[in-house]
């Protein structure tokens, strides 16, 4: 395997004393693995937070063996850490997609679309101008993995985001993280906790 391409971070975990696994979604070759010798020291950390766009380059010598990975940043989602409704947005949506994918599937579309709503997470000026970018990114994913067309809840959003998020965990709770929840949906609990506080359902929180 030999891959240069853009990429996504969605996940990375240690491997071994100082290594990193990192899953990358590149619009080519979909979700990909690789290990990332060093990952765990402090040059590399940074590169690897969750919704970072790298340049990667990923190399194989064997059919069925893990590639090793060089990245090179291209735009951090770091200075959004500190924001606890922004860094859950992230870590939702990066956990969601690194989970759901099967590896080396290209989806196109699920690139384009994580990519966006990366963005608007990022730089819209309210947490109501990306919740429903959100459901519709869900919504997509659903679709391209064959789980029908939930497009009606992402309409909803609009009028009535936190219905329409809590209609769509219940989706996806129930076909794609059917099996794999765990962790995953608990990301998304956090994200929605934080989302109702901010709207006036508990206490503020982060850019509402």
């Amino acid at each position: 395997m030999q891959l240069c391409a853009s990429a996504i971070v969605c996940a990375a975990r240690p491997h071994g004393e100082s290594g990193v696994v990192a899953r990358l979604l590149t619009a080519e070759a979909g979700l990909v693995a690789g290990y990332v010798a060093g990952g765990r020291g402090r040059g590399l950390r940074p590169v690897l937070i969750p919704g970072n766009v790298v340049a990667a380059v990923l190399h194989a010598r064997a059919e069925g063996q893990m590639p090793s990975a060089r990245l090179e940043l291209v735009a951090s989602r770091g200075p959004w850490l500190a924001e606890p409704l922004a860094a859950s947005a992230i870590g939702w949506v990066t956990a969601l997609t690194a989970t759901a994918l099967p590896e080396r599937h290209a989806y196109p579309p699920i690139h384009a679309a994580l990519a966006g709503v990366l963005d608007a997470i990022c730089h819209a000026p309210a947490a109501r101008g990306w919740a429903q970018a959100i459901v519709v990114f869900e919504a997509l994913l659903l679709r391209e993995l064959g789980y029908g067309d939930h497009r009606g809840a992402a309409d909803a959003a609009g009028a009535d985001p936190l219905a329409a998020i809590d209609r769509m965990g219940r989706i996806l709770g129930r076909y794609p993280l059917a099996d794999r929840r765990g962790d995953v949906m608990a990301a998304r609990a956090l994200l929605r906790d934080r989302l109702a506080r901010a709207w006036g359902f508990g206490g503020h929180e982060g850019r509402a």
